[in-house]
């Protein structure tokens, strides 16, 4: 489920310290990438100072060089959009662009974004910029954001997947042998459209097969016409 933004404020390690990652359920340490600013929610707010992107299989973690209690991650799995972004007009300096999906309505997503704000609201923050102070290192970061993704897909695919609403043609044989007495029946009940009373994939089903039934029959009676007309020449 997408979660936003979060604030990192625990660290592990000496100096400015590491991401504590959760090697028990299998997370790894993908890119560890130095001389990364990030600007979260509108591009107008200016850039944190420079920090380090650790880039793991589960979460983005970008965590300040000169504030141990500063730092942000996202799952990539509440990442919808990322791609690399060079448009002056877009943003001034070349960087890695991401929409981020916060579990919350558009109702709720009002605009808080002020550009005074010292601390932006995470829980309402849609976009992030990743700005390395190197741009060459823009397609590595690209790529690795690639690889994660595709890592933690999302649990929606998935479901729509399960639900693989495609019929062979014996299967579409077999249901016309079996639901061809109920086709008046099914057409002279509107009031219940297709799944409407729980049944989705058998009313699709019959569906499917009442138009396949209907095409033969009319090519038929294109046949029919035919030859009647080539017996009156």
């Amino acid at each position: 489920m997408a979660s936003g933004i979060r604030l990192v404020t625990e660290r592990t390690g000496d100096g400015v310290g590491r991401p504590v990652l959760d090697a028990d359920s299998g997370e790894e340490l993908m890119l560890v990438q130095p001389g990364v600013s990030i600007v979260l929610g509108s591009s107008r707010r200016p850039p944190e100072s420079p920090g380090t992107l650790y880039i793991t299989t589960r979460q983005a973690v970008w965590l300040s060089d000169s504030d141990r209690a500063k730092g942000y991650a996202v799952d990539f799995i509440s990442v919808s959009l990322h791609a690399v972004s060079r448009d002056p007009e877009a943003y001034t300096s070349p960087c890695i662009y991401a929409q981020i999906e916060t579990g919350l309505e558009e109702d709720e997503l009002e605009e808080s974004d002020s550009e005074s704000d010292d601390m932006p609201n995470l829980s309402k923050i849609t976009e992030m910029r990743l700005v390395p102070s190197d741009p060459i290192q823009l397609d590595t970061l690209f790529a690795i954001f690639c690889e994660c993704a595709e890592l933690n897909p999302d649990p929606i695919e998935e479901e729509e997947v399960e639900h693989n609403w495609i019929f062979s043609a014996d299967q579409l044989e077999d249901a016309a042998a079996e639901d061809d007495d109920s086709e008046w029946a099914a057409h002279q009940n509107p009031t219940h459209p297709i799944g409407a009373n729980g049944n989705g994939n058998l009313d699709l089903a019959h569906s499917v097969v009442q138009l396949q039934i209907n095409d033969r029959r009319f090519e038929d009676a294109e046949e029919m016409e035919q030859d009647s007309k080539n017996g009156h020449h």
